[in-house]
């Protein structure tokens, strides 16, 4: 602990040491994951025999352990005290790409002050940060991104929305977890969506893009040398673009994506850190629409999905990462080559939904989730229920009832799943609305009384009476109605599972067919990788 009275207890060595910043708190948008890459960075650095020094002030971290590396400072995360401990040890350099946003941020306060940056230069990650420079970028690598700009004020928010076309993405600057991000419908939408992002990035611009409706989501993660680009992996989300990408399941590999349309992405994300000379980890994360191809957004650090792609695919991507920090290159390390996965591993969110009643669990670009589960299978159908089991969905094989309700927009795939749940055998009990739309296609259904009308049946009293088995339930609009959050709510604290998104639907009926054909079974993520 540093202190600024006379007593200094920190004895520096002579030894070659490198410092690693952590993440600090653990928070929604930057939390255990980002420890897990710290860890295995001091990890591979010893390995090689250099003095690690950690500086991390969360006690509920893997990284501040007393034997995890050889010193630890345990500080708060900022210039004045990572300078403190800098002048004091004079290492060879900081890693900073590791622990996440927080650490990130000190990168170029840092290298002004004459601190060696290890891994990817500040410069280099300044230039996929800044949206000007990223597009430019970009534009030079012949790659697409939605169209976008920013604003200082609602009335700029405003033309800058009608210009680019309904709906809007609106979001601040430099935050975590997608906080305080909102998509706008409509022009009346726009003035709270950006007086609540300017309040928490004041003084900073908003940034306001084209939502891709009805986009797949995909993540990549890699690590490059400067020559060389080794992809970790390539994850599907299985909801759609527009949800927080920490909030959606995704599968490894992609289980719908064309095998063109992954090439082309594993060549588009080399050409981007070749260019940007990253020297280390990168996620990138991409929305296919149709044949389009566009780039959301550029991160030349650590994401929150390196443990899932390393434990997925058994390549320990910050081990690898770390050792190229310090100075090795692929070839040296000798990484491996990408070998086409036997299996597919599906990543799912877990959500505290059920510490907060009253809560409405839908999802949206803000991110909600505190923490993660994985199912691994030789088929996607069991790897994606494995994933829901472990995230505490437990779906209905044997029959019983299923609740479906949507709003107008969703009634075309909402039928589509009534055709799948009847014949899969369940009951279907839905509201008046779509109730109509299902008997109009041939679905067999019992309507049930609205909430307002306060008559029995309605669906309060068979989700209390326990014969509710599964709610599929989407949104009527940018703003739920309250019926539809006490329904959701309730879902959540009697552990029913409920589903908010088609493709979430879709797979788990997907999911549950499978496993009354063939069952399922365990096996430890060792035997995979044997």
């Amino acid at each position: 602990y540093s202190s600024y009275a006379e007593c200094d207890e920190s004895q520096p060595s002579d030894k070659r040491k490198i410092m690693i910043l952590g993440s600090g708190p653990n928070r929604i948008g930057q939390g255990i994951e980002f420890d897990y890459c710290c860890v295995h960075t001091v990890q591979a650095l010893r390995e090689l025999g250099f003095e690690t020094i950690m500086v991390n002030s969360n006690p509920e971290t893997v990284s501040t352990d007393y034997d995890t590396a050889d010193k630890l400072y345990f500080e708060p995360l900022t210039f004045e005290d990572v300078m403190n401990i800098y002048e004091n040890e004079r290492p060879l350099g900081v890693i900073v790409q590791m622990g996440g946003q927080t650490p990130l941020n000190l990168a170029v306060p840092l290298m002004k002050a004459g601190v060696p940056i290890l891994g990817t230069s500040p410069d280099s990650i300044d230039r996929a940060e800044d949206r000007k420079q990223c597009r430019a970028l970009l534009d030079k690598l012949g790659l697409q991104q939605p169209e976008s700009d920013t604003a200082l004020t609602v009335d700029e928010a405003l033309i800058i929305a009608e210009r680019i076309g309904y709906p809007v993405m609106i979001r601040p600057s430099y935050v975590l977890g997608g906080r305080a991000m909102m998509v706008a419908n409509q022009a009346s939408e726009v003035a709270p969506f950006v007086e609540a992002a300017l309040k928490v990035s004041p003084g900073f611009p908003v940034l306001i893009d084209r939502y891709l409706q009805g986009a797949i989501e995909v993540d990549v993660d890699c690590v490059s040398d400067g020559q060389q680009v080794y992809i970790g992996g390539v994850m599907q989300h299985i909801e759609a673009a527009g949800i927080h990408s920490g909030d959606s399941a995704c599968s490894l590999p992609p289980y719908s994506l064309a095998d063109d349309m992954v090439d082309r992405i594993k060549k588009a994300v080399t050409a981007i850190a070749l260019e940007l000379n990253v020297k280390g980890l990168m996620n990138s994360q991409w929305a296919v629409v149709g044949d389009e191809l566009f780039v959301i957004e550029i991160n030349p650090r650590a994401s929150r999905t390196v443990p899932f792609v390393s434990k997925a695919t058994g390549v320990p991507l910050a081990k690898i990462a770390a050792r190229i920090a310090a100075g090795q290159s692929l070839a040296e390390i000798g990484y491996p080559q990408p070998q086409p996965m036997q299996w597919y591993a599906v990543k799912e969110a877990v959500f505290p939904f059920n510490r907060f009643s009253g809560v409405d669990p839908i999802l949206g670009p803000e991110m909600k989730s505190t923490g993660e589960v994985m199912g691994m299978d030789t088929d996607f159908e069991a790897a994606y229920w494995k994933s829901q089991i472990a995230a505490g969905q437990k779906l209905p094989t044997d029959g019983g009832t299923v609740f479906l309700s949507a709003a107008d927009v969703d009634k075309p795939w909402l039928i589509e799943i009534g055709k799948e749940v009847q014949a899969l055998g369940y009951r279907i009990v839905t509201s008046r609305g779509t109730g109509a739309a299902l008997s109009a296609a041939g679905v067999e259904a019992t309507v049930l009384n609205k909430l307002a009308e306060k008559q029995s049946p309605n669906i309060m009293d068979l989700i209390r009476s326990g014969d509710v088995h599964l709610i599929i339930n989407t949104t009527a609009g940018p703003k739920a109605r309250a019926d539809e959050v006490i329904i959701r709510s309730e879902a959540i604290l009697r552990g029913i599972p409920l589903i908010t998104t088609e493709p979430g639907a879709r797979a788990t009926l997907a999911a549950i067919r499978y496993i009354r054909e063939n069952g399922w079974d365990v096996k430890a993520l060792q035997d995979y990788f044997a």
